[in-house]
């Protein structure tokens, strides 16, 4: 359980960028403001392993040299009461990670949280923001096609779909809760930004919610960690971290250019 839970929440993926690693961990940089509670925690759980490992070759070393005693061993001391230790500790370092997890899982995001709709397809990530209406416009299935420009099956009857952005690369505001809705079209792909601390898989007939806040401007990774098909390779995007000011300009340059 703690094995699954932090390798999800914390290593989003085993795509590491050298040139954003900043910490003798290799771990990539964090731009995210609940990473480092993640970062820390793996931590601990590497210092607790390592102190584990150390402390079982040091008795395998005693028993290998102390001598032998004929007097019964009292088993309490021997068995129970390191177990009742060890599962004390395991307990704690599963409810620290739980808690972690759920912050981001299944807390809900604030109300003035930014929407942003994600959409996993073999092979491209599409992003898709709301019009002035802060409504998603309905999509169908049927009405998919990517060589007409509508790659998600924009509704064009809807009259909230008319405003929506749709773009293949991801901007966000920097200090600014993001709630994200992630669904895939056809089958599971593994949305991940390490920088972000987040990895989450995007299930078809799903909408999942992901909710975090960048912290730091920049250009990142978006990269997808599940085997789709042929084209997996190439199931990459970006993500653009803008000054708040400079956000509000972009998504006013798209809705002024949007037909």
């Amino acid at each position: 359980m703690i094995c699954s839970r932090l390798t999800s929440a914390c290593l989003p993926s085993l795509w590491i960028d050298r040139a954003a690693i900043h910490s003798p961990w290799l771990l990539p940089a964090d731009a995210s403001a609940h990473g480092p509670a993640l970062d820390h925690h793996l931590l601990l759980n590497l210092w607790v392993a390592l102190a584990l490992l150390t402390l079982a070759h040091l008795i395998l070393l005693i028993g290998l040299l102390a001598r032998r005693h004929s007097e019964p061993t009292r088993l309490w001391r021997i068995e129970h009461l390191p177990l009742a230790a060890l599962a004390l500790l395991f307990a704690s370092l599963t409810l620290k990670a739980e808690r972690l997890w759920a912050a981001s899982r299944y807390t809900g995001a604030s109300p003035t949280a930014l929407q942003v709709e994600v959409t996993g397809v073999q092979f491209a990530w599409y992003f898709r923001y709301p019009g002035p209406d802060a409504t998603f416009g309905i999509t169908r299935p049927s009405l998919v096609a990517p060589g007409e420009g509508n790659p998600l099956g924009l509704d064009p009857s809807d009259p909230h779909s008319a405003d929506d952005q749709v773009t293949s690369q991801l901007v966000l505001p920097a200090n600014r809760e993001v709630d994200l809705r992630l669904r895939a079209q056809d089958v599971i792909h593994g949305f991940s930004i390490p920088e972000m601390r987040l990895k989450q898989n995007a299930v078809p007939g799903q909408t999942i919610h992901l909710h975090f806040t960048p912290t730091t401007p920049g250009t990142y990774a978006i990269l997808c960690t599940q085997l789709c098909g042929l084209g997996h390779y190439r199931m990459n995007a970006t993500l653009l971290i803008l000054p708040p000011n400079q956000f509000a300009t972009w998504l006013a340059a798209k809705q002024k250019a949007a037909p």
